[in-house]
């Protein structure tokens, strides 16, 4: 199965490792939104697309990415991201604006990973930030456990 993964990663670099991860697992392509040349999102049977968390949703340029395709019917996808914060009770999960882009292009949507990440925005700078050591060795562990699965799937 060709595999590609799309992903964004700003800061402290926790979603490429978590990419990183993955890709090693799944033998998958790694490349950024910038990067891609989208006529040869045809030649995979796997996508996935991450990245950090950013006012409670993926990064603009992957949520851009993704709006300026033009079809993604039948292709099987699947969304990761890092986030320092877990789910806000009041507002929608983190990967519901990804997940509507996908399913607007016609993607089927195989399944969804998440982990923390290194959080130093604003006041959680002071100190060295939130969630120190994530992802940890258990958070890369889950992912490579979380790729194997999409092999089965």
């Amino acid at each position: 199965m060709k595999t590609l993964i799309i992903y964004k990663s700003i800061h402290h670099e926790n979603t490429l490792r978590v990419a990183q991860v993955m890709a090693s697992e799944l033998n998958a392509d790694l490349s950024t939104p910038e990067e891609i040349d989208i006529a040869s999102l045809d030649q995979y049977d796997l996508i996935g697309f991450g990245s950090g968390i950013y006012m409670g949703k993926h990064h603009r340029s992957l949520l851009n990415f993704v709006k300026n395709l033009d079809n993604l019917t039948g292709k099987n996808t699947f969304v990761f991201y890092t986030s320092g914060f877990s789910k806000f009770p009041t507002r929608p999960a983190f990967e519901t604006a990804l997940k509507n882009q996908l399913t607007k292009k016609g993607a089927h949507i195989v399944d969804v990973f998440s982990c923390r990440g290194l959080e130093t925005y604003g006041p959680f700078r002071i100190g060295g930030g939130k969630n120190k050591g994530h992802p940890s060795e258990t958070d890369l562990n889950n992912a490579r456990d979380f790729a194997k699965s999409l092999i089965t799937s």
